[in-house]
C-alpha cells in the first residue's frame, strides 16, 4: 500500500470510528429526519447536553455533521445525507448474519 492509499484509508477508518457509537448513530438517525439543537437531540437521547455536544463534536470533526449558530441555539444538520446508504448497506448484512443463523437452527 502507498502511502496515498494508506492516508485514504486512514480517513476512512476515522469517520467509521466517529459512527461507531449507538448514541452518535442515533443521533444521525434522528438527523436524517432534519435539523435539531442540542436540547432537543439531548431530550431524545436522554443524557446530559455535555456529554451529547461531545458527541456531537466526534461527528463534526469527522465531517458528518455541520452547525448553525441561531441566536442562542446550535442547530445541527447531516452534511452528507448519503452516509444513511451506509446504513442501509449494513442493515443488509445484519439481515443476511441473522439469515444464516436462522438456517443453522433450522438445518436449511
Amino acid at each position: 500500500m502507498n502511502e496515498k492509499q494508506k492516508a485514504r484509508l486512514l480517513a476512512r477508518a476515522e469517520i467509521l470510528k466517529a459512527l461507531a457509537h449507538p448514541t452518535r448513530l442515533c443521533i444521525v438517525e434522528e438527523l436524517e429526519k432534519g435539523e435539531r439543537g442540542v436540547g432537543e437531540l439531548t431530550d431524545l437521547i436522554g443524557d446530559d447536553m455535555s456529554t451529547v455536544s461531545k458527541h456531537l463534536t466526534v461527528l463534526k470533526n469527522a465531517g458528518l455533521v455541520s452547525d448553525e449558530k441561531r441566536g442562542t441555539a446550535v442547530i445541527y444538520r447531516l452534511r452528507v445525507p448519503c452516509v444513511m446508504n451506509f446504513m442501509g448497506c449494513v442493515e443488509a448484512v445484519l439481515t443476511h448474519r441473522l439469515n444464516e443463523q436462522i438456517a443453522l437452527v433450522t438445518g436449511s
